[in-house]
């Protein structure tokens, strides 16, 4: 089990495994199964859920621990962040952004309400459209400004792509202060999706 656990990418297939046999126990125990409109609705709503963990896990590790501990990192050691760390998370924190969102659209066009979501509830009565659709539409701002502005500015501020030196700083601030916003976007989107879920 040791070495299993030693390695990142062993631990994934197990877990894996182990989902893939609790999903045959559950899914299949109960005798009446199909792969229908609510098979399909339950597997993208738990990729979206996973995705969504992986997102906002990362944002907030971002916001939480990477910036603030910048500052107290020594300058010698701060190229091991900018270099190796810093672009990795980058790779799964704007991935599963995108995951996030294409999983969550196809939740909603499966589950019919992907327009009265997106329209906020208007003409549909309102409750659990606006609840989700208020969610959806703040996870869609955020993910554009993972793509768009945080992104692209991360990469001038990590040297990936040319730049003046006067604009390092100046991507630094704008890519963090984005990051920022989705920081203060993130609980709003999160309630809304969950209200939607076991209030209406």
């Amino acid at each position: 089990m040791v070495t299993i656990l030693q390695s990142l990418s062993k631990t994934i297939h197990l877990s894996i495994v182990l989902a893939i046999i609790l999903f045959i126990g559950l899914f299949f125990g109960g005798g009446d199964w199909a792969f229908d409109q609510l098979f399909w609705s339950w597997l993208f709503r738990y990729l979206h859920v996973l995705a969504g963990v992986m997102w906002i896990g990362l944002l907030w590790y971002l916001n939480f621990v990477q910036i603030p501990s910048m500052p107290k990192i020594p300058d010698e050691q701060k190229p091991a962040i900018g270099k190796v760390i810093a672009p990795a998370v980058l790779f799964w924190f704007r991935w599963a952004a995108l995951a996030t969102i294409v999983t969550g659209l196809i939740v909603a066009y499966l589950n019919g309400y992907v327009h009265q979501a997106l329209a906020l509830g208007i003409g549909s009565g309102g409750g659990k459209n606006t609840a989700i659709g208020i969610g959806m539409w703040l996870g869609l701002i955020m993910a554009f400004n993972v793509w768009f502005i945080i992104w692209p500015n991360q990469k001038k501020a990590l040297g990936m792509v040319e730049c003046s030196p006067e604009e390092k700083p100046k991507s630094a601030k704008t890519a963090m202060l984005t990051s920022r916003i989705n920081t203060l976007l993130s609980l709003p989107m999160l309630l809304s999706m969950v209200m939607a879920q076991n209030l209406y």
